[in-house]
């Protein structure tokens, strides 16, 4: 935590007083620390002293009435190493899902491009309602990162989940996030993601669903804890947020093959984790088919199977990970792909869950390694499905 900049959001609830606490242990650790308050967080612990114990002044408005100093929240956004909403209501977890910006903390959790946390602190009535789990779920969707409400005796008098995390605990969280960034470091991993489309025409081709959702999380997470990353991507509407991330475009799988099998030797660990077309047109024209009223016949080939054919150059140093999406016999088949393709591990998915497979923000996988130890998950964000696979990739490493 030494050196970390930290955005300390307090909203208004009666664990706020516990934010005097955990600015206390940040400070403890080096990090230096800025409070931003929702209007009614002051009604439960006063600005002096959040202010005194992080020796900054607590902002709540967009400008200082005092100055006319205007508080940016772009580069609140901008400077910090992580913000950690604590206690978190909600009301205020409602309208960040929701994109809802009335305030200076909402603005600047908008504009934040660090990881961001949330503390939930309510009663566990409204802690278990259907809407406040749904906003939770919404915010995990977009890759924020909770630290789970304990149970426990709440302001209420009844006893269930719903307090916020203690202190302690969230400085615990904040350090293995930010030791876990230092695990990958050094190491070169080279990702493939989205679809490919093999051309019929200059104008038409044949594609599939992928969205590239999945392999682009796995990027962010796995530079997020140090590895420099070469993503080999087919056509998406996606973007990458780390500097560490370097993407290599392509649309064909034959186009997709030469960049991987390029790269392939200078990189640790290899993810397959595109949705590479199994076959491309035998002919291509060179001009716009033009319809006509008979049938059209396009004959096809078979593509190179990427993972397959590197498989076979991989080197004893080196991890490959590969992805399967099956709608029957899910387990054989993704066994079957482990050693035919000399994966150290494969994901699999099912188009039968709901919510997982191409298109979603959600996943719901089970981990597959070359001993057939068998980890199954729930459905989760494809962020948090992302650091599932990463804690493997570490683990693999660390024996």
């Amino acid at each position: 935590m030494q050196g970390k900049k930290i955005i300390l959001g307090i909203t208004g609830g009666i664990a706020a007083y516990k934010a005097a606490i955990l600015i206390r242990l940040l400070i403890k650790k080096g990090a230096e620390v800025q409070v931003i308050t929702t209007p009614f967080a002051e009604k439960f612990i006063t600005p002096l002293t959040l202010a005194t114990l992080s020796k900054k002044p607590v902002l709540k408005m967009f400008y200082n009435q005092e100055n006319g100093d205007w508080n940016s929240h772009v580069d609140l956004g901008l400077w910090a190493d992580a913000m950690i909403i604590a206690p978190a209501t909600a009301n205020t977890m409602g309208k960040a899902a929701n994109g809802i910006a009335d305030n200076l903390l909402l603005t600047t959790y908008l504009s934040a491009r660090c990881p961001v946390f949330w503390a939930p602190a309510m009663d566990l009535d409204m802690f278990q309602h259907p809407a406040v789990q749904n906003n939770i779920a919404t915010l995990k969707s977009y890759g924020n990162y909770f630290i789970d409400a304990e149970t426990g005796e709440l302001a209420s008098g009844l006893e269930g989940k719903g307090r916020m995390a203690e202190p302690e605990n969230i400085v615990e969280e904040l350090e293995n996030f930010f030791n876990s960034k230092k695990k990958l470091k050094n190491y070169n991993i080279l990702i493939t993601a989205g679809p490919t489309y093999e051309k019929i025409d200059p104008v038409r081709f044949i594609g599939n669903r992928s969205s590239g959702k999945m392999g682009y999380a796995i990027a962010e997470v796995l530079a997020e804890k140090g590895a420099k990353i070469n993503l080999v991507s087919g056509p998406v509407s996606l973007k990458t947020t780390n500097k560490k991330i370097n993407i290599i475009p392509v649309e064909s799988a034959e186009e997709m093959f030469n960049e991987t099998k390029k790269r392939f030797a200078e990189n640790d660990i290899i993810i397959f984790a595109a949705a590479v077309a199994d076959y491309t047109p035998q002919n291509p024209a060179n001009s716009k088919i033009k319809k006509k009223t008979n049938s059209l016949n396009i004959e096809l080939k078979p593509t190179k199977d990427i993972a397959k054919e590197l498989g076979k150059l991989k080197t004893n140093k080196q991890i490959t990970v590969g992805f399967a999406l099956e709608t029957d016999n899910e387990l054989v088949n993704a066994q079957e792909k482990i050693a035919k393709k000399n994966f150290d591990f494969i994901v699999l998915n099912s188009l039968n869950d709901k919510g997982a497979g191409f298109a979603h923000d959600t996943n719901k996988v089970s981990i597959i390694d070359k001993d057939n130890n068998i980890q199954e998950f729930e459905l989760k964000s494809k962020k948090e499905v992302a650091e599932d696979i990463a804690n493997k990739i570490i683990e693999l490493i660390s024996k």
